[in-house]
Order: structure tokens, then C-alpha cells, then sequence
């Protein structure tokens, strides 16, 4: 085949539409059945719903018509200029995308990638034989980890200075475990420095139209609306505690919760943070957060794997492979840039606790950062792939 994509995410999936509107022959291995789930914010930005729509995807949802922060007694709107954004549960997303993948005539397989093998001609997983893999295979990728791709980072520790987060590979061929840092419903294995995110769901109609962003000192906590009867809020965090002891530290957000009955479990995910020394190994490519991750504080998780979906199909077209790692830097250099910058400043608590009263002091400084964060995600070209000249 010319193309087989690991991982059935929105990126894997994306990336085998792409392929298939180029014309190559393309199969997605995905090792979980059905429609998957994922402790994700579930807003879709409006670059997000505009990129979804030029592949021929509309998950039904809840319009969003911007983003509000939320402080204590301090909050502050902001509306996107680029048309409203969209709350979508997860499994809406991944159903809709994957039924546009089996109408488009791709094979969905659910398997698992062992092993990886790859030469001059070819790339071949488990024995079966492809022209290039794309590995989407999620924030903890066992193929970027087999290839070497993953760079060790020192976080913090109370028991000492420091200790290696990440690990290395073998290089062109490598056998491949299970994942690290597993989804849990606590977050207790995020040690200090680490990053992790919790989600529930709430069974009540949405009091806003906004994505609300609450913050506290050690944590946010994302409310999206994405039914006419369902809310979903996901905590971001560093500290250790479970679900509701998070949500202790919003109690405005825990008294308007009240009362309401949880829809399903916790679900999380972490550490957050993945290092990658490359986006590109041979002839295999990586996309979404198998490529690499900063945070999920912008929201732009989704229109970036969309973005780097279309880029890498299009490399594979073009047989320029390393143009793709060019290509990525550009495509996510802005999330790059803005949420290092943010992480960081709100690392300093006189600076996190001076954010939103800051914002709500210059709404015109905080609209136009949310007008960059909504807009598509852009490289060097753009626009719907066509048939493949190969």
C-alpha cells in the first residue's frame, strides 16, 4: 500500500481522508474497537470547524461564540471574529470523522503496531509492507519511542534535582511496549512539573455560550458546553489529588455544578508535555500529538493535528519527507511560541493571579489573543489535497 496510518485519532483519520482524496491506497490501524474517547476540552476553535468542513465533516455539537476567563470575582469575554467555535463531545468527533474515513473506501483494521522496520523502498509493521508510515498513535507514541524520536527532558522532583522524563529507541527497527502514563481517573502518577488533565461530564443544560476558563492558583478548569444537556469540564494541573479535589479550588464553578449528575467517568490523561527530537524518521512521519506537545492551555490541539494531517499526506505525495518537518515547525510555531510563553508566566503566582483582572483591564489585548488562537492553523500551502500523480 503507499500509506498505512497507526492510530485511528482525529490526526490518523484525518491523515487517511487527505490520503485518500490524493488517490493513494491507504489502511488506518487503530488497537481499540469502535468510537474512542479521550480526556480532551472538547472545544473545537473556529480554524478547527473551518478545517473539519473542507474534508466534508460536520460533528453536530454546541455553537461557541468565544472564550471567557474566569477569576474570583474578575471575568472578561471575548468573542471570535472568525465565526463561532463548536463543543463537540469526543465521540461525536471520532464517529463523525470515522464515518467519513469508511465512506471514503478505508480500510479500518484494529490492530496493533509491534514492531517497525523500515529501508531505502519501504516501511514494514508487523509484516506488512507500505511505501511510508504515518504514526498517530497519541500523546505517549510507542512508534516515536521504538524509532528514537523521544528527548529526554529533567522535571522536578521533591525526592531530589531532578530526573529524566522520555526515552529513547533503537532507530530504524524496534520492537514496541505499552505506552506510558496510561489514562487513570486520579491523576496521582503526575509527578511535580508534570502537567496532566482530568475531564467529567455533567448532565445539565449549558448556562453560557462561552468556553469558560476558571482559574486558581495551582489549576484551570475549562467548561465547555457541547450538548443541549451536557457540559464538559476538564481541570489542567500540576498537583496531585483526584477529580473533586481539583474542583474544590473553582467552588463558584462547584456551586453551579451542584446537584448535577456526573455523565460517565473521570477520564485523564499525562504527563502532558512530550519532548520530540524530530517529526520524521525514514519514511515514517508523525502527526497530532504523537509529533509532540507543549499543553492543552490554548485549545488548539485538534485544528494542529488537522494541519499537520494534510501536511504530511501531502510530503508523502511529493516524496519530500523532510519538507514535512519544515512544514511542522511552521504549522506550529504560534502554539509553540504563545503557550511556552503562558505556561511560564502563570508558573510565577503573583503573575497567574494578576492574569484575568489584567484582562479584564485591557479586553482589547485579551481579544486579540484569542482572535490568533482561533484562526487556522497555516504553512506554507493550504487547501484540500487532490488526486496523487504517482
Amino acid at each position: 500500500m503507499d500509506l498505512l496510518v497507526v492510530g485511528g485519532g482525529p490526526g490518523g483519520l484525518a491523515s487517511a481522508l487527505h490520503a485518500a482524496r490524493a488517490g493513494l491506497d491507504v489502511a488506518v490501524w487503530e488497537q481499540r474497537a469502535g468510537t474512542v474517547d479521550k480526556a480532551c476540552g472538547e472545544g473545537l476553535m473556529p480554524g478547527a470547524v473551518t478545517a473539519l468542513a473542507a474534508l466534508g465533516v460536520h460533528p453536530p455539537g454546541r455553537a461557541l461564540r468565544g472564550i471567557r476567563y474566569v477569576a474570583e470575582r474578575h471575568r472578561v469575554d471575548a468573542d471570535f471574529a472568525a465565526g463561532p467555535g463548536r463543543g463537540v463531545r469526543r465521540t461525536t468527533l471520532h464517529a463523525a470523522l470515522r464515518e467519513a474515513v469508511l465512506a471514503a473506501g478505508v480500510r479500518i483494521e484494529q490492530r496493533t503496531a509491534r514492531r517497525v522496520e523500515q529501508d531505502d523502498d519501504g516501511v514494514r509493521v508487523d509484516g506488512a509492507r507500505a511505501a511510508h508510515l504515518v504514526a498517530a498513535d497519541g500523546l505517549h507514541s510507542p512508534i516515536r519511542r521504538a524509532l528514537g524520536l523521544d528527548r529526554p527532558r529533567r522535571i522536578r522532583s521533591r525526592h531530589g534535582p531532578g530526573r529524566e522524563a522520555g526515552g529513547g529507541g533503537s532507530g530504524r527497527g524496534a520492537e514496541q511496549g505499552s505506552a506510558p502514563g496510561a489514562e487513570s481517573g486520579s491523576g496521582r502518577e503526575a509527578g511535580r512539573g508534570s502537567r496532566h488533565g482530568l475531564r467529567r461530564h455533567y448532565r445539565l443544560a449549558p448556562w453560557s455560550d462561552h468556553v469558560e476558563v476558571h482559574w486558581a492558583p495551582r489549576a484551570e478548569a475549562y467548561v465547555t458546553p457541547v450538548a443541549d444537556d451536557l457540559v464538559g469540564v476538564a481541570v489542567l494541573t500540576a498537583a496531585r489529588g483526584s477529580f473533586d479535589d481539583h474542583l474544590a479550588a473553582f467552588p463558584e464553578l462547584r456551586e453551579r455544578l451542584a446537584g448535577s449528575a456526573p455523565a460517565g467517568p473521570v477520564r485523564g490523561a499525562g504527563p502532558l508535555r512530550q519532548d520530540t527530537s524530530a517529526r520524521t524518521a525514514g519514511r515514517v512521519l508523525l502527526v497530532g500529538d504523537a509529533a509532540g506537545y507543549v499543553d492543552a492551555l490554548t485549545g488548539e490541539g485538534i485544528a494542529l493535528a488537522l494541519a499537520q494531517a494534510q501536511a504530511a499526506v501531502r510530503a508523502v505525495v511529493e516524496g519530500d519527507v523532510a519538507g514535512y518537518e519544515r512544514e511542522w515547525r511552521r504549522l506550529t510555531r504560534r502554539y509553540r511560541w504563545l503557550t511556552h510563553a503562558l505556561l511560564g508566566a502563570t508558573r510565577v503566582p503573583p503573575v497567574r493571579g494578576a492574569l484575568v483582572p489584567l484582562a479584564q483591564r485591557l479586553p482589547w489585548l485579551f481579544t486579540a489573543a484569542v482572535d490568533v488562537l482561533a484562526g487556522p492553523v497555516r504553512g506554507d500551502r493550504a487547501g484540500v489535497l487532490g488526486p496523487a500523480r504517482m
